[in-house]
């Protein structure tokens, strides 16, 4: 008979030392970590130390003691360290109301000294399982709230008929199947995130979760409890155990944006997890494994990045096995009608109007336009539009934008006193200057990524 594998980690709190040895010796075949204590008041050091599947806890401490009310407390204190502890009560004085009132107050089972080694094992076994899969639960919690989010997004698909967007539609329908790697490269707002989206749609793990994350947006503090995760007690608001997005996203795709803008210190930990496939939670004594497939998307040049030292190349090497380009607008072509009308069309609905067609002087004025805050500018352009149109056509009179600066001249030509225009053209300088790169754009202008945001989306940038 093949013996049974070890699994699991128990802590034996008694002040028997004969029954810790004899539960230590019964339980060691079956369970992978075995730790004992005699006196409960080491407790919360061991629970912050170690997270423990079961933890068994004798009732009684004081010698002659045999009211089980010293177990009960220390079972509550166990509960607020660990809510999702898994705790089984051992006492010589086994009763049904003791046994009721402890489960009460959150212990899993109870079982009486002198017990019967084989139910005392199963106990152990079943509370090892339970505390697995109370984990696997607040982890497929985690992955609801970021499936809800997914489904509540709005425009999922890709328009485009041109040559550049057919080429990128090729590398999509090679690439998806594998599990390689992919990061996708190109201006903001030509649509990065839905490529990536396309991708897992398209892939063996399109019935799992899609779990995108924008790096930019994390400060480097709040980088590892993000992506790895933490456990309750790790720093300050940690309230309980977290799944990171890693953990979130194992088994299906996990996007990361942004990634050319992270330091180099987010970098060395992210190579680490991708090479090992494993995450080790903020405050947790062990690592995870974890399976995703990752997407990576940036503006930023990384290349150049790379060439001074700002972008780890073995980082660079293990993201992208493959590499999509996607085109500014600009270069798309007739694209700018087709998506022009597919906002129309998006549009006219959600604000119940009666919008249907755009006039030929209206599609002059927007091909002419050079879109450099790309696809995410003319979705803009058009709501806009939508709102302002009068009967069922659109006219130039309602696509509210203007032509971009010279970007030759060094100096910023003031041609009008008018501080919004101003803020405008500086704007849309600075954010040219840098590629598009929200946060260092925001650095130049000395203000914050928030604040530039709200900029953009109030000039339509």
């Amino acid at each position: 008979m093949e013996p049974t594998a070890r699994t699991g980690s128990v802590l034996v709190v008694d002040d028997n030392e004969d029954v810790l040895t004899a539960i230590r010796l019964l339980l060691k075949p079956h369970v992978e970590t075995i730790h004992t204590a005699t006196r409960p008041d080491a407790l919360p050091t061991l629970l912050r130390e170690e997270r423990y599947d079961v933890v068994l806890l004798d009732m009684n401490f004081t010698k002659d003691a045999s009211s089980g009310k010293e177990g009960l407390t220390w079972l509550g204190h166990v509960q607020k360290l660990d809510p999702e502890a898994v705790v089984i009560l051992i006492t010589a004085y086994g009763d049904v109301s003791l046994a009721v009132e402890a489960m009460k107050g959150g212990a899993t089972d109870f079982v009486t000294k002198p017990w019967q080694n084989e139910k005392l094992v199963a106990t152990v076994k079943n509370g090892i399982q339970l505390r697995r899969t109370k984990a696997e639960v607040a982890t497929l919690r985690d992955r609801q709230v970021h499936l809800t989010r997914d489904l509540d997004r709005p425009y999922q698909d890709i328009v485009g008929e041109s040559d550049p967007m057919q080429a990128v539609f090729a590398t999509i329908d090679k690439v998806a199947a594998t599990d390689a790697n992919v990061l996708i490269l190109g201006e903001n707002g030509t649509g990065k995130e839905l490529v990536a989206r396309a991708i897992h749609r398209r892939s063996r793990r399109a019935d799992e979760i899609f779990v995108a994350v924008d790096l930019g947006a994390l400060t480097e503090s709040l980088f590892e409890s993000e992506l790895f995760g933490y456990t309750k007690g790790a720093f300050t608001g940690a309230n309980a155990d977290r799944a990171g997005r890693f953990e979130v996203a194992s088994g299906g795709t996990l996007f990361l944006d942004e990634i050319g803008n992270i330091g180099a210190a987010q970098q060395a930990k992210l190579l680490t997890v991708l090479q090992r496939r494993e995450v080790t939670r903020v405050g947790a004594p062990t690592p995870v494994a974890v399976d995703v497939r990752l997407v990576s998307a940036t503006n930023a040049p990384l290349y150049e990045r790379v060439s001074e030292g700002a972008f780890r190349q073995d980082l660079l090497y293990r993201i992208n096995t493959v590499e999509i380009v996607l085109p500014p607008l600009r270069e798309r072509g007739d694209d700018i009608d087709l998506l022009a009308e597919h906002f129309l069309r998006l549009y006219a609905q959600k604000y119940d109007k009666p919008v249907r067609d755009i006039a030929a002087s209206a599609r002059n004025k927007l091909r002419g336009y050079r879109w450099p805050g790309n696809v995410r500018e003319l979705q803009h352009t058009m709501e806009r539009a939508v709102i302002l149109a009068d009967g069922t056509t659109v006219k130039p009179d309602v696509l509210d934008f203007t032509a971009p600066p010279d970007l030759s001249k060094d100096r910023l030509a003031l041609d009008s006193l008018d501080l919004e225009e101003i803020e405008r053209t500086v704007i849309r300088k600075a954010l040219s200057k840098h590629g598009g790169n929200i946060s260092r754009a925001a650095d130049d202008l000395g203000l914050t990524r928030k604040s530039l945001y709200r900029r953009i989306e109030k000039y339509g940038l």
